[in-house]
């Protein structure tokens, strides 16, 4: 074995530019294999860390447009767009409902969630931003900290005070280097005192804005000065029992419906979603994705196997006549089959190693990029992620050596030594 190995790599150094680009479709497959690896594992940590920040023993009730009406909806969408965008709003969430909910026996405490959008300026910078209008409870339900200041009070919230919570890229882009709290910062029209800016938080937020983006405000504010609403659009329930959530979720559905005079289920106005279900949605959609991905990795490697194929198949054809000697002098078929077999696998393992490499460089990219962008990424390359390069490579050069390899183990020694 240890002859055939050294005659394999004789060959393949003797031409390193037909080496490097015979392994070039493996080198983008297992690169490709190995990005999608890590970034699951880093796109994973953001998740959980997103998932921890809102707490493990929450659930989420938002707002949804029953079937019928979205129908009706899209009948109006072709005469008057602007008609039918008002008659998808759902305007039947209040905070009577949280109040209904924080009676059930494994309810902790809740929060609701006021969306909406304004300029907001403070000098002459200006920026349009959206901004959560929320009740006081969030803060003892949500893990985020501040980095200076103090959250607003549930009497500031009560008597619609105008007081504000930066994200802390909000607060670096109208801020700069002068001193936020205390500071008067305008929204829409009106002003707000800044209380508080948030840490980095890295995290998503509504309306396609990073957390971090984000203003907070008291909800009665939001709803009464800003929106002129009474509604809410999204409620977080804390739990005291992350166990009996789908139970809770069931019991919260019954209360809701019975606010909301549904009595058929299909008509619901609202969903409740548990941290279970949320996660769940996640898996489901990364595991598509990562499937996705996968499968044009596994397009490349294929490609790449082809190609090998026919590097081995001219490389036997320019050999021929050296078979011929060395079956003339003794070689015998497994001999020669080893020999262009193990060409092969070198041929994609080498491929491989590359690839796991260039995989791994370009996930530190992506992560450098992550954590630059304030996102809580971390650098991981799986350990299984390289035994799969390593396994898939050395199979293709099974897989697409062996039929060169037979070939040339076949050919008949006098035929091979008159080929020229």
């Amino acid at each position: 074995m240890i002859k055939p190995l050294k005659q394999s790599i004789k060959s393949l150094s003797a031409n390193p530019v037909r080496t490097v680009l015979t392994t070039l479709g493996i080198v983008i497959g297992i690169a490709t294999v190995i990005m999608v690896f890590s970034a699951g594992a880093g796109f994973r940590s953001l998740i959980d860390k997103e998932l921890d920040s809102w707490g493990t023993n929450t659930l989420f009730i938002e707002t949804r447009v029953p079937p019928t009406t979205k129908n009706r909806a899209n009948n109006a969408m072709s005469a008057d767009f602007s008609r039918a965008a008002s008659a998808v709003t759902i305007t039947t969430f209040k905070m009577r409902d949280l109040e209904s909910v924080k009676k059930l026996g494994n309810v902790n405490n809740s929060y609701g969630i006021a969306v909406g959008s304004a300029v907001a300026s403070y000098r002459d910078s200006a920026k349009n931003v959206i901004y959560y209008g929320q009740s006081a409870e969030r803060f003892g339900i949500d893990k985020h900290t501040l980095a200076e200041g103090r959250f607003f009070t549930p009497a500031e919230d009560s008597g619609a005070s105008q007081v504000v919570i930066l994200g802390s890229k909000i607060a670096e882009d109208l801020f700069g280097q002068d001193e936020p709290i205390g500071k008067l910062l305008r929204i829409g029209n009106l002003n707000f005192q800044v209380i508080g800016v948030y840490d980095v938080q890295g995290s998503f937020g509504g309306g396609g804005a990073g957390a971090d983006d984000l203003l907070y405000i008291p909800l009665v504010t939001a709803q009464k000065k800003l929106l002129g609403v009474d509604y809410i659009t999204v409620g977080i329930v804390e739990l005291k029992d992350a166990s009996l959530a789908d139970q809770t979720a069931e019991e919260i559905k019954i209360i809701m419906r019975e606010n909301h005079n549904i009595s058929n289920p299909d008509k619901d106005d609202f969903t409740v979603t548990t941290m279970a279900q949320a996660m769940d949605t996640f898996n489901t959609i990364f595991g598509g994705i990562t499937a996705l991905l996968i499968s044009i990795a596994g397009i490349s490697l294929i490609v790449g196997g082809v190609g090998i194929m026919n590097i081995m198949y001219v490389i036997v054809t320019e050999r021929t006549s050296e078979v011929g000697l060395k079956k003339a002098l003794g070689a015998k078929n497994a001999d020669i089959l080893n020999e262009f077999l193990i060409e092969s696998v070198l041929v994609t393992v080498l491929g491989g190693l590359i690839g796991i490499v260039l995989g791994a460089l370009l996930s530190w990219l992506v992560y450098f990029a992550a954590v630059s962008n304030g996102l809580s990424w971390v650098f991981n390359v799986p350990f299984y992620a390289i035994v799969i390069a390593v396994s898939v490579s050395g199979a293709i050069g099974i897989t697409f050596g062996v039929l060169p390899a037979k070939n040339a183990s076949k050919l008949d020694p006098i035929e091979a030594l008159r080929y020229e």
